[in-house]
């Protein structure tokens, strides 16, 4: 043991410059560390600047806690461009997890895989977007491989969202969100293949260009369903003065003209009937997931570009029905937009804060809650949510997965590096994160489209 101690005291930075005292010194803190704290306590999380950070700085176990007081003023640093080049995955290159965990490619040569939804008897249901399509893979429980592999349905307009309905052990639809229209197939537990032609159930959402995710979700009594649309552009750009009566007769924060029914929540019967707004200002609500214990509505969103590295923070949060999160206004509380000064004044202290701000730019997309048995009790009920990565920030951030802590069922406001390890360099990553979900074993499945794999993390 003292020989192992004398090593880990020589590797700390700037000790072999030190005096013997200064040595003993050091030796007994180690050990007061090493001993006084239990094993398990989680570190600080980082604050302040330091936890902007980039991906220099990832990896399994890092938390941070960014605070709206935290944030920088608009132009703060240059607006960059600064694109990823996707290479093929290096055959050394293996995502890491934290101590305890363990993780395996569990599918590959996939095309475009993204959202994914694992269907009551197990079967994991992808969308790949580019190819208009819903694969299915089936792996009995445990199976680090999948036993079958099957396309469920073809033909669609660039599905993202999918949803099991209603809920329990036996659904009787598969709902796909193409980004302009609401479709569902008749299911029956195990199906591979689509019995049938799909059924129209919204015949049209906003779409046309911009952001082009559409996620589904359904509230916990099942009797509504809640659609995510983001925005048009990327900050109101030419967007002009709203008509005459808009503000008095549509919800708080509700855009106008080519951004109507975009940056919202919509929220229709399951039928597709009775469509409404649910939320407003929500740029680009990607990832659209209900807890399953409080039944409540989360947003996995990205935020606008532009205002410089580390503005505007990308967000996960409970969506409130009737609230408006600021878009293009206003951002994170009463942060007025720089291009949008002096144009909404009636909006100011009405912008719903959301809850957990991630680092700015990291393109947050898919959400999923943990209610599986196979990881340690702490993870049951916190969120994951994956990482795509960067295109606006001079030094990558993303490209990762992240859990989101909760207690007692509300957010805290943190969050922690889960899977890192896509990014080889300031230009190169072969990795890029898009879904994430619970496996029938409890397992968790991540998809990432950079080179078209899915990987299973187990404890």
């Amino acid at each position: 043991m003292a020989g192992r101690y004398r090593l880990a005291i020589l590797k700390i930075d700037g000790l072999e410059t030190m005096g013997r005292s200064h040595a003993r010194n050091s030796l007994a803190l180690l050990f007061a560390t090493a001993f006084a704290a239990p094993a398990f306590a989680q570190p600080a999380p980082l604050v302040g600047a330091a936890a902007f950070g980039d991906w220099r700085a990832d990896r399994p176990g890092v938390s941070r806690l960014i605070r709206p007081d935290d944030l920088p003023k608009p132009g703060a640093t240059p607006s960059a461009a600064n694109v990823s080049h996707v290479v093929p995955r290096p055959s050394s290159a293996l995502p890491q997890v934290p101590a305890g965990f363990k993780i395996a490619l569990f599918a590959e040569g996939l095309n475009g895989p993204r959202q994914l939804r694992v269907a009551p008897n197990g079967d994991i249901f992808i969308a790949e977007t580019r190819a208009g399509r819903l694969r299915v893979l089936r792996a009995a429980e445990g199976s680090a491989k999948p036993s079958a592999d099957e396309i469920f349905a073809s033909g669609l307009h660039q599905p993202f969202g999918i949803a099991f309905y209603p809920a329990g052990d036996n659904p009787q639809w598969v709902y796909v969100a193409d980004t302009d229209r609401v479709v569902r197939f008749p299911y029956k537990r195990g199906d591979l293949k689509a019995a049938a032609k799909p059924e129209i159930v919204v015949a049209e959402l906003p779409h046309g260009y911009g952001h082009s995710t559409r996620d589904i979700a359904f509230t916990g009594d099942d009797k509504r369903m809640l659609i995510s649309v983001g925005s048009a552009s990327n900050d109101a750009e030419g967007m002009a003065g709203p008509p005459e009566g808009w503000i008095g007769s549509h919800p708080l924060g509700a855009s106008w003209g080519s951004e109507t029914g975009r940056a919202d929540v919509l929220v229709f019967d399951p039928d597709g009937k009775n469509p409404a707004v649910f939320a407003t200002g929500i740029r680009n609500c990607v990832g659209l997931a209900v807890h399953p214990k409080s039944g409540e509505a989360y947003c996995s969103t990205n935020e606008r570009d532009g205002l410089g590295d580390n503005l505007v923070p990308d967000y996960i949060t409970r969506v409130r029905e009737g609230a408006f999160y600021g878009w293009p206004w206003y951002y994170i509380g009463g942060n007025e937009d720089p291009h949008h000064i002096g144009q909404r004044p009636d909006l100011k202290g009405k912008v719903t804060v959301p809850d957990v701000l991630l680092q700015a730019h990291s393109a947050s997309l898919g959400l999923a809650f943990y209610n599986g048995n196979a990881f340690p009790a702490e993870y049951v009920g916190d969120g994951f949510a994956a990482e795509h990565g960067s295109w606006n920030r001079s030094k990558h951030t993303g490209y990762k997965v992240i859990r989101i802590r909760l207690k007692d069922g509300v957010p805290t406001g943190e969050y922690e590096d889960f899977v890192t390890g896509f990014v080889i360099n300031d230009n190169d990553v072969w990795g890029r994160p898009v879904g994430v979900a619970v496996a029938h074993d409890g397992a968790l499945l991540v998809s990432e489209d950079g080179n078209g794999t899915i990987w299973r993390i187990t404890h």
